[in-house]
């Protein structure tokens, strides 16, 4: 997944939600939890961006993300069906989780992925329950000096 893409939109699997502008790209195979995650997400004040096939480009050196035509607002919730949940148009992604590798240090190092030639910050996914909130700590009160502003902030 991480490696020289094109500058052109193109369908990816992955799953991404927003606070505000500010994205967070929820990658990994079928399976992993990336719907799962971005449920959690939205319920605690997220915007759905797009479930399991979104468009990335990149702008402007902003890696941007939108949903499939077709099903803006809809995500599926394994074992509950389809829920239309509060949607965005477009965020600039400004952190990515790998939702299929487990974090296993308890002080994670830094580390980056290449996504459409944008460097961005990556988390890998934390086990237990607080992984969401930390989630969203991080894109509403920081570290932010660690995450990317979008473009005008």
């Amino acid at each position: 997944m991480a490696g020289q893409h094109s500058n052109k939109d193109d369908f990816f699997h992955g799953t991404a939600v927003a606070f505000g502008r500010r994205g967070v790209l929820i990658v990994g195979a079928s399976g992993a939890g990336k719907s799962a995650l971005a449920v959690e997400l939205v319920a605690r004040g997220a915007h759905l961006v797009g479930d399991d096939r979104v468009m990335l480009a990149s702008e402007d050196g902003v890696l941007t993300a939108r949903p499939r035509p077709g099903f803006e607002g809809m995500i599926e919730c394994r074992g509950v069906g389809l829920l239309t949940v509060p949607s965005v148009p477009k965020a600039e992604i400004a952190l990515v989780i790998d939702a299929g590798r487990e974090e296993r240090d308890r002080l994670p190092p830094p580390r980056e992925i290449l996504l459409f030639g944008c460097t961005l910050p990556l988390l890998h996914r934390a086990p237990g329950a607080h992984f969401p909130a930390a989630v969203l700590l991080m894109m509403t009160s920081g570290p932010q000096s660690d995450l990317p502003r979008p473009h005008g902030a």
